[in-house]
Formats: structure tokens, C-alpha cells, sequence
């Protein structure tokens, strides 16, 4: 099982949106895809018609406790993969591993267990940093950045990069930012050509080829609790994220084969 973390300290960069619909392309090419919702706010969740509220058993268990992830698993046969919902109680999360011993090593050990069942994991790590970004980030394989192509996202890009530095120097780590994509993309705004232009310049093998665009329909698939490409497949948002997966595949299971 490859896990991809999809991760960026700026909020509003299409983080869960391209969780979900890369999940649903991935799966839609015949992998076995599990999508885990590690942030507290639960929009990877509510983006697939489910609802924020507080289980008997949640993620929080898992982390703190002896629960399984598997206990958790729900299946999504109309879109081919399997999800791990969020829950508002990933806030007290935060606080309690505090009091653990290794606490952000606990969710690797635990989809470890999970590695024969699945092609991919997919997970959508919180925006801020804490406790639970930091253990998405130690369980990743492959690290995913959306940004926006604009002067603050790129501070984003910077930050995170710090991030994974200082991770790296804690912990013992190798991680690496695998694969920036450049998300909600404008065309017709010269500026935004203009960072496209100088990240592809700066960082050629982290970029992906391929770009997401601005859609309107991407932003309005949540409310009806679906991916895009299960809502209109020919939309220019579901192409792109199906040609986004095409490219993970080719970029990162060439890699894993090796």
C-alpha cells in the first residue's frame, strides 16, 4: 500500500477536494483506494455525504487507545473506494497524545496493519500544525502539495518545506515534498502564469504536468456529497484529476516497483 498524504499548512488550496477526487480516480482505474479524514473539521468526510458528529468509536480511539483502524473502515461501493470518516473529536486528540510516548509514529504503525488491503491510502491531514499533520506526515510514502499559483500560496509551499525539515531532523525521517500541484488554475491571469512558470522552473521533478483548473463544479460536488467525475465525468475538473491520477501512477508505482 502506498500512502500519499496530500498536505499544506494554507487553507483553501484544494486540499480535501483534490483528497477526494484523485481517490476517485485512482479508484475508478481499478485500485483498491482507503481515504482517511485525519482533520478534526471533517470536510473530506461531509464532501462525501456524511455527517460531523461524535462516535461511539472514532480515529481518536485509534490513536490513543487500542482500537483498529479497520473497526472504522466504511465502504463507498458507488465510488469504488473505502473511507475512514473524521470526527469533531480529533481536537481533544491533539491534546491527549501529548501524553503518549512517540505519539505521531501511531497511525504508521497502525495502517501498517492495513498494507495487504489496499493499493493506495489517501489521507487529508489537517492545515494547521500539530499532533496529527505531524502523523500524517510521518505515515506518507509520497507527499502532495496543492497550491494556488499566488504569492501567499507559495509562502505555503516554503513553509511546509520547514516543516518537513524540521519532522525530518526530530525524528530521524526521510520525508520530501513528492509532487506539487498546481490547483484552482486561472489561465487568463498573468500572474498566475508567471509562478507557474518560475515553480516549474525552480522544482521541474516535484511538479506535476498536469493542472487543475478553476471549476465551478469542483467547488459545488461537496454539497452533493460525490466526486466530480460521479457527478459530470466529462467536466474539465474531472478530466484533470483523472489525468492527475494517470500521472501518480506513472510517477510513483514506477518508483515503488523498483
Amino acid at each position: 500500500m502506498l500512502i500519499l498524504v496530500v498536505a499544506n499548512q494554507k487553507g483553501g488550496v484544494g486540499k480535501t477536494t483534490t483528497t477526494l477526487n484523485l481517490a476517485a480516480s485512482l479508484a475508478a482505474t481499478g485500485r483498491k483506494v482507503l481515504l482517511l479524514d485525519i482533520d478534526s473539521q471533517a470536510n473530506l468526510t461531509t464532501g462525501l455525504g456524511g455527517k460531523k458528529t461524535f462516535e461511539e468509536t472514532t480515529i481518536t480511539d485509534v490513536l490513543l487507545d487500542d482500537a483498529a483502524l479497520s473497526s472504522l473502515i466504511e465502504p463507498k461501493p458507488d465510488f469504488g473506494f473505502d473511507v475512514i470518516p473524521g470526527s469533531p473529536d480529533l481536537i481533544s486528540a491533539e491534546l491527549e497524545m501529548a501524553r503518549v510516548s512517540d505519539p505521531t509514529s501511531i497511525l504508521k504503525r497502525k495502517l501498517d496493519n492495513l498494507a495487504e488491503q489496499y493499493d493506495y491510502c489517501l489521507i487529508d491531514s489537517p492545515p494547521s500544525l500539530g499532533m496529527l499533520s505531524v502523523s500524517a506526515l510521518r505515515a506518507a510514502d509520497k507527499i502532495i502539495i496543492p497550491l494556488q499559483c499566488e504569492h501567499f500560496s507559495i509562502e505555503g509551499l516554503s513553509a511546509m518545506q520547514r516543516t518537513i525539515f524540521e519532522i525530518n531532523e526530530a525524528t530521524n525521517s526521510n520525508l520530501k515534498i513528492d509532487g506539487i500541484l498546481r490547483t484552482m488554475f486561472d489561465r487568463d491571469k498573468e500572474r498566475a502564469r508567471q509562478i507557474s512558470d518560475k515553480l516549474v522552473e525552480a522544482l521541474p521533478k516535484q511538479v506535476f504536468n498536469t493542472i487543475i483548473p478553476r471549476c465551478d463544479l469542483l467547488a459545488e460536488a461537496p454539497s452533493e456529497g460525490k466526486p466530480i467525475m460521479h457527478i459530470d465525468p466529462e467536466a474539465k475538473g474531472s478530466l484533470a484529476y483523472f489525468a492527475l491520477a494517470g500521472e501518480v501512477i506513472a510517477k510513483f508505482e514506477e518508483i515503488k516497483s523498483v
